[in-house]
């Protein structure tokens, strides 16, 4: 009988050899393994540089701005209370308010009357604060109205839109448009919010001339003979013909 050969070209399979196959087979775990690392890398990353940039725009005039936006479509008040400061506002009111307010009385208004609107004004502002914040807010209303009410984190992305901010050191001027005008107000950093220190708008201030006007004196009661509203007569410096 013939014997038969057989060579084995694969070599010797003992113990610790394995098949191609299963080698191919165990090096995806790890490779998957590898990606989620690196997947699980990047999304903490992404957090992180999203809680720093979150905390970094709370600090922001545009972060208080859209507070007070939110604060208008809610109605809450407590909330515009943390974000206005009455008292400068007021204080920076005064000047408008007494140049309005004489603008009444016209041909009436000579520097004695001058003198004493200048003089009342500042006396009036304990009883004028609560007046200017409510006009205040009365417009800041009227501008959240122009948009129905949104989540906030909409208004977040929506209010930097509609408003202008200009930051210059601890100061901020704002520019919110209206149909027929522009609020500007001036805000001021206080601790990691920023405070409305200044309102410019000539509907704000006429409504509040309207409520000051029976607090000054009467325009009827000026006497137009008076010789206090008589301008002084030139003096001729020509011979009379």
């Amino acid at each position: 009988m013939r014997k038969r050969i057989v060579i084995n070209l694969d070599g010797p399979q003992g113990e610790g050899s394995q098949p191609r196959g299963t080698r191919k087979r165990r090096r995806w775990p790890r490779v998957l393994a590898i990606l989620f690392l690196f997947v699980l890398v990047l999304v903490v990353a992404a957090a992180a540089g999203g809680f720093f940039w979150w905390r970094h725009y709370q600090s922001t005039p545009a972060y208080s701005a859209t507070l007070l936006v939110d604060a208008a479509q809610r109605n809450d008040v407590s909330a515009f209370e943390k974000l206005i400061n009455d008292d400068e506002v007021a204080k920076n009111m005064v000047a408008s308010l007494s140049q309005k307010a004489a603008g009444r009385y016209g041909y009436a208004l000579n520097p004695s009357v001058q003198q004493r609107i200048d003089g009342l004004m500042p006396s009036l502002l304990p009883q004028l604060k609560q007046t200017i914040h409510n006009e205040v807010v009365k417009e800041l209303q009227v501008f959240a109205a122009k948009s129905e009410p949104r989540p906030f984190i909409l208004l977040v992305v929506m209010v930097p839109r509609l408003l202008t901010v200009t930051t210059e050191g601890e100061t901020a001027k704002v520019q919110a448009p209206m149909p027929d005008r522009t609020i500007e107000l001036t805000m001021q950093r206080d601790a990691d919010r920023w405070k409305i220190t200044e309102v410019k708008d000539d509907v704000v201030v006429q409504r509040v001339v309207d409520s000051v006007m029976k607090e000054l004196p009467a325009i009827g009661g000026v006497d137009a003979n008076s010789p206090l509203l008589k301008k002084p007569r030139r003096k001729r410096t020509g011979r009379n013909r």
